[in-house]
């Protein structure tokens, strides 16, 4: 094990997306598990620090503004600030998730004792260690995050796969308490990429296939309200409420944890269900799970489309729209497989 000062200080930096950040906090699990005194801060982007709110394991939560004022002149303007008080700091190890040259920058400047990071990051030959990064069958995110450890030869050797995390406070529990009156399923319907997002006719028949005595609960940003009141149209007579930007993320987590399953995309809410072990149905359309990011929840299942598509998987991310205009590995999954009656759905 290579030595650091005592208790040893890490950065787990990373500035991405939020489903991102949840799968990052497994790393932080796992890092507390096998070194418990270690005094671990994170880097994230403004917006994201609310899921990290409560996290008993962190020492400190620090936020780099991307779109600074100004700017770009204002972003780098953040960024300078940010080494800045990184070098102040002197962390023992930064652990950056990222394969992006801004934050490999930022920790090859950062005058840490140890930096480690991915190789395909441009500036990965001014870390310390640079650890491949796999994309390939059975190689979850969680795993490629975790491999970032195997430099320090920490002890407790990992023999299983650590899940992420969060912690939603009493707040947030108490803020869907009133939700939960009888059962219910979620549906999260909505994805920042159009080809990760299963069609909003399909999901009507989803809804249409669910138990009539349970109430359905739409989530999402704010910015999914209008799309989440256009389905509640398509099923008259359902009960079926929109609470797209009424909740916090963790507070949505809460509520997803506590729900008989939970239907989602690939995209950041299947994320949370992970994080709080909560029942999951994911469809993925364009993308497929042997990218690395299928659900982590013991109850858990994987649909997509059952033909096998010459352009499927179309990239790693999802697109505006499908190249193709027939959006086949959506509109070929059955509403009934995903409504998934049976047990454990």
């Amino acid at each position: 094990m290579i030595t650091v000062t005592n208790p040893p200080r890490f950065l787990i930096s990373q500035t991405a997306f939020i489903g991102d950040v949840i799968l990052a906090t497994a790393l932080l699990e796992e890092l507390h598990e096998r070194l418990p005194n270690a005094r671990i801060d994170m880097l994230v982007r403004r917006g994201n620090e609310g899921l990290l709110a409560n996290h008993p394991l962190l020492n400190e939560v620090l936020v780099w503004d991307k779109k600074g004022k100004g700017g770009l002149l204002g972003k780098y303007g953040t960024l300078l600030d940010l080494l800045k008080l990184l070098r102040e700091r002197q962390y023992d190890v930064i652990l950056n998730l990222q394969r992006f040259g801004t934050t490999g920058l930022l920790t090859a400047l950062a005058n840490a004792r140890i930096s480690i990071g991915f190789a395909k990051n441009p500036f990965s030959r001014w870390f310390t260690y640079a650890v491949d990064h796999r994309i390939e069958p059975g190689i979850h995110e969680v795993d490629r995050n975790a491999g970032l450890l195997e430099p320090l030869e920490l002890p407790n050797w990992r023999a299983r796969r650590t899940r992420p995390r969060l912690y939603p406070s009493a707040d947030d529990y108490a803020a869907v308490k009133a939700y939960q009156t009888g059962g219910y399923r979620c549906i999260a319907p909505t994805s920042v990429w159009f080809t990760k997002q299963y069609p909003l006719a399909l999901w009507a028949e989803v809804i249409q296939q669910l138990p009539g005595d349970e109430t359905v609960y739409l989530l999402g940003a704010p910015s999914d309200a209008a799309t989440c009141d256009s389905l509640i149209r398509m099923v008259p007579g359902r009960t079926v409420i929109n609470l797209a930007g009424k909740l916090s993320l963790l507070a949505s987590a809460a509520l997803m944890q506590g729900a008989r399953m939970n239907y989602v995309n690939d995209s950041a809410p299947l994320h949370l269900c992970s994080s709080t072990n909560a029942p999951t149905t994911a469809v993925f359309c364009s993308t497929v799970p042997e990218f690395g990011f299928g659900p982590l929840a013991d109850v858990s299942r994987v649909v997509q489309t059952p033909h096998p598509l010459d352009c499927r998987p179309c990239n790693l991310h999802g697109r505006a729209k499908c190249p193709l205009g027939h959006f086949l590995c959506a509109n070929s999954i059955d509403a009934g497989d995903v409504a998934g009656q049976q047990e454990g759905a």
